[in-house]
């Protein structure tokens, strides 16, 4: 999904993640999302967390409209949902601005670095066997974006051509499954070096979830051709082993944002294009 190419972290070991989580702890106050302690509950306050009071969570930043930075600080639809779900859960929030690889991995997760990875991750059978999930709270799709005016109209007409997608990503796992052969496929550490890239004409389309696609339309030089749908759906993300308590009070908390009426609050103001 996002960021500066020093995020791949094709080569991130467990060592140096546990490493950098001995000086994480704190959170991210100057550029996160410090949620108030709200939240009559106080069910977060006898779980083990990074930090007492405070949910810290892992986020790979910027991926608009789920997660990014503005006015000096984290927001989007990821970022907003789960500061509501730490009130109810009567803590505070920390985010970090993490590689989304060692994120999908587990690798983040499993070194103590966050309590939450809240990303836009599907949640898949394979991750499954490195991270424990919360229930679903968003459906997604896959999409195709092109400049405007290109031939490329269908996935099949990325024959022969490049295509540009987020590696670690069930974008790229779909592109690979169903792209023609010979069809060039470009994997990017994040959105912001694939949007370069197509910018740039170095690739001819991008290849990924049907939000952060659409807002690349928005000055009319490039077009969603084609939308994809997977059956996808994301959940925040917690380490495999003694997260089940953690999850069980973020799924509590995610109900009842739904039965009261802020998820949809929260959704409309991302979404209602």
């Amino acid at each position: 999904m996002r960021k500066k190419a020093s995020k791949a972290v094709q080569g991130f070991s467990l060592l140096a993640v546990a490493a950098l989580a001995l000086t994480a702890c704190g959170g991210s106050d100057n550029a996160g999302s410090d949620g108030s302690t709200g939240g009559a509950s106080g069910a977060g306050s006898d779980l083990p967390l990074v930090q007492a009071g405070t949910l810290t969570v892992c986020s790979d930043i910027p991926y608009p409209p789920f997660e990014f930075e503005e006015g000096g600080k984290y927001t989007g639809f990821d970022i907003d949902l789960i500061t509501d779900i730490a009130s109810e859960m009567g803590l505070k929030v920390a985010v970090q601005d993490v590689g989304f690889d060692a994120l999908q991995s587990g690798v983040t997760l499993a070194a103590g670095q966050c309590d939450l990875g809240a990303s836009a991750m599907t949640i898949t059978e394979d991750r499954k066997k490195n991270i424990a999930f919360s229930d679903p709270y968003y459906d997604s799709l896959q999409s195709l974006l092109v400049p405007e005016g290109s031939d490329i109209k269908t996935i099949d007409d990325l024959a022969g051509k490049k295509v540009g997608v987020q590696q670690g990503t069930t974008g790229e796992s779909y592109t690979r499954e169903n792209a023609p052969s010979d069809a060039e496929i470009v994997a990017f550490p994040s959105d912001a070096e694939m949007y370069q890239a197509i910018q740039a004409g170095q690739v001819d389309a991008l290849l990924q979830d049907l939000p952060v696609n659409i807002g690349h339309t928005k000055d009319g030089k490039f077009t969603v051709v084609q939308e994809y749908k997977t059956d996808e759906t994301y959940g925040f993300a917690a380490k495999k082993e003694g997260s089940e308590a953690l999850l069980t009070a973020v799924n509590d908390a995610l109900k009842t944002l739904r039965e009261d009426g802020k998820y949809k609050e929260i959704y409309d103001k991302y979404f209602t294009e």
